[in-house]
């Protein structure tokens, strides 16, 4: 039964499977061809391996200054929304409740308002403390992405057992220590799985350094795609050369933290 089963399953994913990837197959057999072989055989393989539209991109486009601009912003923000969801949460489990209650109330009302209606407040915001066209006014903006860890880890810590804080606390431990020696250990698997999700999102994030960013040198690799869709208007293998360019570092880092997703959503569902 379970191995017709499989078979039923894999008989329906594979052909959904090939045509989610036709798009991928587009993009990635045209970055190989000129725009006469694009233009004539879209679907057609290269007749041969010509790494010219790459070699334009990066003589063209400041790749490798958007590359580390999103890098350095990437890793800032998912550290910082990490240790702020963690704290947050693991204050909230271990507070009053009257306290934990009202602060939860506070942080759905939060979560639940469109980020895009806060645009203009916000601009106004970070503009008077002259974080407007900065990296570091980006992470402050991601930042709030905070409040998404904070209801994915408060309810893994709600799995641990709260002997484990109560017995470091009776061993003199202050709040503080227990946090960091005793909670962070235990809800690695769930800050892995945030942490990716998370990545993800700013990574490719298009509005927020749309709106926040106008230097050039400052640009993250999300906007120097929307950039080149006027620069290579009619080049269509340059543009797509762009993309998958942009595309690769989240396919290798999505395919390398696989595992540790499907850990973490494993490890948080049995816990307990």
């Amino acid at each position: 039964m379970r191995q017709s089963r499989g078979i039923i399953l894999s008989i329906v994913m594979i052909p959904i499977a090939c045509v989610v990837a036709v798009p991928f197959y587009y993009i990635l057999v045209n970055t190989l061809k000129t725009q006469a072989q694009t233009t004539a055989h879209p679907l057609a393989p290269p007749t041969s391996f010509n790494l010219d539209n790459y070699i334009r991109v990066f003589e063209t486009l400041p790749i490798v200054q958007a590359f580390f601009n999103t890098l350095y912003v990437t890793v800032i923000s998912i550290v910082l929304m990490l240790l702020i969801g963690a704290m947050a949460a693991f204050g909230v489990l271990i507070g009053k409740a009257r306290f934990a209650t009202v602060l939860g109330i506070i942080l759905v009302i939060a979560f639940v308002v469109p980020g895009q209606a806060t645009l203009i407040p916000l601009y106004r915001m970070l503009a008077g403390v002259q974080l407007v066209d900065s990296l570091n006014g980006l992470i402050v903006m991601y930042a709030a992405g905070s409040i998404f860890c904070y209801f994915l880890i408060l309810g893994y810590m709600r799995t641990i057992p709260a002997e484990l804080f109560e017995a470091a606390r009776i061993d003199g431990a202050g709040a503080f220590r227990v946090f960091w020696s005793v909670a962070l250990p235990l809800i690695r698997p769930i800050l892995v799985t945030v942490g990716v999700f998370q990545t993800m999102w700013v990574w490719n994030d298009f509005i927020t350094p749309n709106v926040f960013i106008n230097s050039p040198d400052k640009q993250t690799l999300v906007l120097q795609v929307y950039t080149a869709v006027g620069q290579f208007t009619t080049d269509w293998p340059t543009f797509m050369t762009l993309t998958v360019i942009v595309l690769v570092p989240m396919i290798v880092f999505f395919i390398v933290a696989q595992r540790q997703i499907v850990s973490g959503l494993v490890n948080g569902s049995v816990k307990g």
